[in-house]
Parts: C-alpha cells; sequence; structure tokens
C-alpha cells in the first residue's frame, strides 16, 4: 500500500508550572485559539479546548507526519512563548511533562462535552482526583505524582 491512513483522536493534558492559576479568564479564549492554530499546522485538528486556571485539555486528531511528544513539546513550547510576547504574563511557563490518552471515535462526544464543561466540573473536582481517575481508567500504575501535584 502505498497510501498512508491515520485517524487517531487523542486527549492530551498539561497544567501551568508548579499547576500556578496563571491562565486568566481575560486571555484565555485567546490562547486556546493560538494552541488551535498551533495543532492546525502541525496537521493535528482540534476537536475541542479548555481548561481552568492551571491547566488545559486538548481532544485533537493526531497527525500521522508528527508524533505526540513533537505535537506536546510544539505546543507547549509556542503558545508559553506567545503568552510572554502578548505581555499577559512575562513568569509564564507549563509545567514538563504532560498526560495523554487515546480516544476511541465512539467517544468524541463525549469527551468533547467533558473537556466543554473544565470550569463547572472543577467547581467538585479537585484536578488531582480528575487525573487519578484517568490513570485509572486507562490503567496506568507508575505514574509519578510530583509530575502533576508538586
Amino acid at each position: 500500500m502505498s497510501q498512508s491512513l491515520s485517524k487517531v483522536f487523542v486527549h492530551l493534558i498539561f497544567c501551568t508550572k508548579g499547576r500556578a492559576a496563571l491562565i486568566r479568564s481575560e486571555w484565555e479564549d485567546q490562547l486556546y485559539a493560538y494552541i488551535v492554530g498551533i495543532c492546525s499546522a502541525l496537521t493535528s485538528p482540534v476537536e475541542s479546548i479548555n481548561g481552568t486556571s492551571d491547566h488545559v485539555h486538548i481532544l485533537f486528531c493526531q497527525s500521522k507526519n508528527h508524533s505526540l511528544a513533537k505535537i506536546a513539546e510544539e505546543v507547549k513550547k509556542s503558545s508559553s512563548k506567545w503568552v510572554k510576547v502578548q505581555n499577559y504574563n512575562s513568569m509564564f511557563a507549563w509545567q514538563g511533562g504532560y498526560a495523554a490518552f487515546s480516544v476511541s471515535s465512539s467517544k468524541i462526544d463525549a469527551v468533547r462535552k467533558y473537556i466543554e464543561k473544565q470550569k463547572e466540573h472543577h467547581q467538585k473536582e479537585t484536578f488531582e482526583n480528575e487525573i487519578i481517575e484517568f490513570m485509572k481508567q486507562y490503567g496506568v500504575s507508575n505514574f509519578e505524582k510530583k509530575y502533576f501535584f508538586e
């Protein structure tokens, strides 16, 4: 077969450095739009993006031409630089790691709705509980809490 085809959906989650409340409501929509642009440039269209003041969730269709690590690195590096260039926060930074989970095509709508309701969700649920639940659901037993909660 000379053609390469791929349709892999990914739910990517990452936090601000130290989980500090650095993302301000006044400019978060612009940040999300910028991230959507980065993903588009990497041929990884975003299905949904949202978050809170200290973390972001992105549902996207991963490009067959770019690794997940490359996409996460570019999104975090470029968006952090953008926040600084816009003079929103000269100390802005993302945490070193990320969490990423595959999403079945049959679950896209459910994940999209979940991401869209992040602010409401976190009025009742802590980020720590959210990540621990994801790790349980996906059978990830070797994650180190310090990369998310410290």
